[in-house]
């Protein structure tokens, strides 16, 4: 089989595999996870709301994950469980994580790896349950993951083969880690001082002066960085044109700031206690990173550059990480450290022997392609063998770890899904499965609401907590929201516009940042003498409001 059906073959496994798994989730337990509802959502507001354009998509999270999913949102009509079901979201992330798996098993064949031991890295990376959950759940970790791995993998290229094809092809992907999550800006930044210092470096060896030296390597840098650079202007001017805010994620009332204000705090009391915290979770996941690091430091100590870009690209984005939880900027959860996982799993693969030359399109001046080794003897050829079962040890600890609501309070709950005692009364049980019925009642509300048959523009809503309840309905288009360019004057006058219902929520939390309830403070309690409570759900999902539906009478 040629590399390229070996390729191809590993992504249609692995994705069938994710898909699979996201639809039971999706379709059977209705297991939601809110950023993906939300992602689909902002996708649906961009195609069939009451008033669709592309910007409807938001500018608090990057694009790219809803963007990705609005060719599925376009065929919602035709089977709408791509929104109701977030079915959309599910297919865009079992194509994503399974082409970061293909990704890995590039970087395995790049290097001309034994198949035994290039299936077990690329095996157990695959069926870590973090990257299985995260490539069924519809989540940003899918598509960012990919960028990532695709960016390491053509970096590990160009240390050998300084083919500027590789370099761009870098750039391009860091840039759009950046564009599916911010911190991918700190990968981008990370590869450009690493770029920046090898090629520095390297053109030592060659009869030129400081000055071309450092020319070569500020071009290099640039090639590398220029798309993420560019991506980063495009959007924060973007969004300061449409929205006012250059970066809505930390200035806007329904960014991640204010949502970290509005619920009292991000949950690390002290620095100490938020590295605390960080360690645990790379260490659930990656429990022999500590000693991978340095052993296969070890191994390639004549050749670190394939190491040493993996640390930096992977590494920058946990530093970040850490950074800003210890800062209370970001929460604690297991899944912004799922960037160890991959981090591992290349340290993994680079611990073998490499076996055949670098692909490459065209080789650049400052060039230096390893000598291929001969399979090791004795003792060494444990070592490749034993990075990649310190993957598998991962798998195990791994899922261990994501029974704990302490340190993974958004993944515990898939013990209540799967083999799961239906009569258990055990606490961390029940409270599971109450983490599971998240959503499930705003999918009774957006029901309710379809069952009306109202006609558009029928149901004020904002989307702080709303966007379950619209991306459930089979009839987005009964819902005024902000993202409709006369939200704010229909808000201010509902009857005057015919609108029918209000639905509210408290307002307190993240209820205080509600457009309802900043045009209307007692609308939940009493309905602000311009509505007549008609229906209150009690919500049967964790950390989710009560919900009260107003009919509009003046």
């Amino acid at each position: 089989m040629t590399t390229r059906r070996t390729h191809l073959a590993v992504f249609v496994l692995a994705a069938a595999c994710y898909l699979a798994f996201g639809a039971y989730l999706a379709l059977d337990q209705q297991f939601y996870s809110g950023d993906a509802l939300s992602r689909v959502q902002a996708a649906q507001a961009a195609l069939v709301s009451r008033d669709p354009h592309l910007s409807a998509i938001g500018f608090v999270f990057t694009p790219l994950t809803a963007i990705a999913e609005i060719p599925l949102v376009a065929l919602s009509p035709l089977w709408p469980a791509f929104t109701t079901h977030a079915m959309s979201a599910v297919v865009m992330s079992a194509l994503f994580m399974a082409g970061s798996v293909m990704q890995l098993a590039g970087i395995v064949t790049d290097r001309g790896l034994s198949w035994r031991i290039g299936a077990l890295v690329v095996g157990a990376y695959a069926l870590n349950p973090m990257i299985v959950f995260y490539g069924a759940n519809g989540m940003s970790e899918a598509p960012y993951l990919f960028c990532l791995v695709w960016a390491v993998r053509r970096l590990i290229r160009w240390v050998d083969t300084d083919d500027v094809h590789d370099l761009v092809t870098a750039g391009i992907a860091l840039a759009l880690s950046y564009l599916t999550r911010y911190d991918g800006g700190a990968a981008g930044f990370a590869a450009m001082i690493f770029v920046a210092v090898i090629s520095f470096r390297r053109a030592s060896s060659s009869p030129v002066e400081t000055v071309t030296r450092r020319r070569r390597a500020v071009v290099d840098a640039a090639v590398v960085a220029l798309p993420t650079a560019v991506a980063f202007t495009v959007w924060a001017s973007t969004s300061w044109l449409i929205t006012g805010d250059l970066f809505a994620q930390f200035t806007s009332e329904y960014g991640n700031a204010a949502i970290i204000s509005q619920l009292g705090g991000s949950g690390s009391d002290t620095a100490t206690t938020a590295l605390e915290f960080s360690a645990t979770c790379m260490a659930i996941m990656a429990p022999l990173l500590v000693l991978l690091v340095p052993g296969v430091a070890v191994v390639r100590r004549r050749r670190l550059r394939a190491v040493a870009v993996s640390l930096a690209v992977f590494g920058a984005v946990l530093a970040f990480q850490v950074f800003a939880y210890s800062r209370g900027t970001t929460f604690g959860f297991l899944r912004f450290y799922i960037t160890v996982i991959p981090l591992s799993a290349v340290l993994a693969a680079l611990a073998a022997p490499m076996r055949r030359d670098m692909p490459y399109r065209r080789l650049g001046a400052n060039a230096e392609l390893p000598d291929l080794t001969p399979s090791p003897g004795g003792w060494r050829r444990l070592i490749p063998v034993a990075a990649a079962a310190a993957l598998v040890v991962g798998v195990g600890t791994t899922w261990v770890g994501m029974a704990s609501p302490k340190y993974a309070p958004q993944e515990f709950a898939l013990r209540a899904v799967i083999g799961a005692d239906p009569d258990s009364t055990d606490k961390l049980l029940l409270d599971a499965r109450r983490v599971a019925r998240s959503f499930s009642t705003e999918r009774e509300l957006a029901h309710y609401l379809d069952s009306l048959n109202l006609p558009d523009g029928a149901v004020v809503c904002d989307t702080v907590y709303g966007f379950a309840v619209i991306v459930q309905s089979q009839r987005p288009r009964q819902f005024v929201i902000p993202s409709d360019a006369d939200f704010a004057r229909i808000l201010n006058a509902p009857a005057a516009h015919r609108v029918q219902y209000i639905l509210a929520v408290p307002n307190e939390g993240r209820g205080t940042s509600d457009a309802v309830n900043v045009r209307f403070p007692t609308m939940y309690e009493n309905g602000a003498q311009i509505a007549a409570l008609v229906l209150e759900a009690r919500n049967q999902g964790a950390d989710q409001p009560d919900w009260r539906l107003y009919r509009v009478v003046s």
